[in-house]
């Protein structure tokens, strides 16, 4: 009898415990998800790497006219084909890209290569005399295409095309050497740049810019050194510094012609080209040397 009783016992326990475990299942609390920290992102590199400071540009002394004893105006190209001036058309980091975005967002006024006065059509022009609006410009540099037609087929104004850095493979630089007798200094002054594009099979200015307006854009944009990753040169610094390789293509005379025009040459490769360059600037050289007495 006991043992029937025992047995009795045993099972009814065993009924409630099993008939409770599901309801037990079901309240038991959700697990609480662990929040996975945010980390801050690493730094490039071993050091904090800095932007360029656009108040550090090289000073310029003003030089008064009355202190100019000797002066020489030349214009010069600078090839970017040639390996020292490459870095201007680095693919990170090119020179006409700074400009024409600069010229699109108004930042930089910039001024005709051609004089388009009465008489004087479409003669070179370089005297920052006639300004063009942002759009003039573009039109300039990028060239223009016919716009696409309507409905009723009529052609649209014209489109300009998309900027092709890789046609603008040279620059003009229009400078004076001048002689500063309160300072006793002979040095360059570079007055205009002016980028330049294939035009019918001549290198052709697309417009001229003023260089002291364009020198606080060229001191904010870094080049891309590629002997020194730590290096803070700018565009500006590139042209102060005199670090680029041109050859004179002009100087002051009183029919206002190129050397190319002077000899009246149709071979581009005519070694007298270079010739006549490297004699003008001998004669400054020589007439720097002569400045002083041993």
């Amino acid at each position: 009898m006991k043992q029937f009783l025992y047995t009795m016992i045993l099972l009814f326990f065993g009924t409630v415990s099993f008939a409770q475990s599901p309801a037990t299942a079901t309240v038991a609390p959700a697990p609480v998800l662990k929040k996975t920290k945010i980390k801050t992102p690493p730094k490039d590199g071993f050091y904090a790497r800095r932007d360029v400071d656009s108040s550090v540009m090289v000073p310029m002394a003003d030089v008064r006219e009355e202190d100019v004893f000797y002066s020489k105006r030349v214009w010069r190209e600078i090839d970017l084909r040639d390996t020292i001036n490459s870095i201007l058309n680095a693919d990170k980091s090119k020179l006409i890209e700074i400009l024409m975005d600069a010229v699109a967002n108004e930042e930089l006024t910039v001024y005709s290569a051609k004089d388009t006065t009465a008489g004087k059509l479409l003669e070179d022009n370089d005297a920052f005399k006639i300004a063009l609006t942002s759009q003039e410009a573009l039109r300039s540099a990028r060239g223009t295409s016919e716009g696409d037609a309507d409905s009723s087929g009529k052609i649209g104004a014209p489109v300009v095309k998309r900027l092709r850095p890789d046609e603008f493979m040279k620059y003009r630089i229009k400078e004076d050497w001048i002689l500063d007798v309160k300072r006793s200094v002979f040095e360059p002054r570079i007055i205009g740049i002016a980028p330049m594009k294939l035009v019918e099979g001549n290198w052709q200015p697309v417009f001229w810019i003023y260089y002291d307006d364009a020198r606080p854009l060229l001191s904010k944009s870094r080049i891309i050194n590629p002997n020194n990753d730590a290096s803070v040169l700018t565009y500006d610094d590139f042209f102060i510094r005199r670090l680029f390789s041109s050859n004179i293509v002009k100087e002051t005379n009183p029919a206002n012609k190129t050397i190319v025009e002077i000899l009246d040459q149709k071979d581009a490769k005519d070694p007298r080209k270079l010739y006549e360059s490297e004699r003008i600037k001998k004669g400054m050289s020589d007439y720097e040397q002569s400045l002083w007495e041993y």
